[in-house]
């Protein structure tokens, strides 16, 4: 489906297996490269955003150009979060305030969607993320086997 229409299903939910629209994913090699260091002056939810990237499972596949359009965003995020300059009044008095955001948030969104920060995204672009196993308290067995056996 691409970039539009609903959000693909899982491959363990799909019934068929037929190859997907475009063919398999072109492969690269994978760089390691380390995120540039968050500032301290950003809006605290600016920060909070940059600060998960890192701790997300996409970021694996992140590449320099990756972190430098998520630095961006979070310094458009930042700009937007923080009171401006909206006018001037009869003294020169600087009047500081929030203007609406619409367009610019729409901007942030697509810029986060590239970014594949949430799992629709990801499912669009075929990434997968698997969650790690939780051990059941017995060991490696989940509560659903143990079910299983014992009925």
């Amino acid at each position: 489906m691409g970039a539009r229409g609903p959000v693909p299903k899982r491959d363990d939910q799909r019934r068929r297996t037929n190859t997907p629209e475009g063919g398999p994913a072109e492969k690269g090699e994978h760089v390691e490269c380390t995120p540039p260091p968050a500032k301290a002056s950003w809006h605290p939810i600016a920060r909070a955003w940059y600060d998960s990237l890192p701790q997300s499972g996409q970021s694996w596949w992140y590449q320099a150009s990756d972190w430098a359009t998520a630095y961006l965003l979070t310094e458009e995020i930042d700009r937007q979060l923080k009171p401006q300059v909206i006018g001037l009044t009869k003294d020169g008095d600087v009047i500081k305030g929030h203007r609406p955001m619409g367009a610019a948030l729409a901007a942030i969104l697509k810029g986060m969607t590239n970014l594949m920060v949430t799992e629709g995204d990801r499912r669009r672009a075929r990434v997968e993320l698997e969650r790690q196993a939780r051990a059941a308290k017995t060991g490696s067995v989940s509560w659903i086997d143990q079910a299983r056996r014992s009925g």
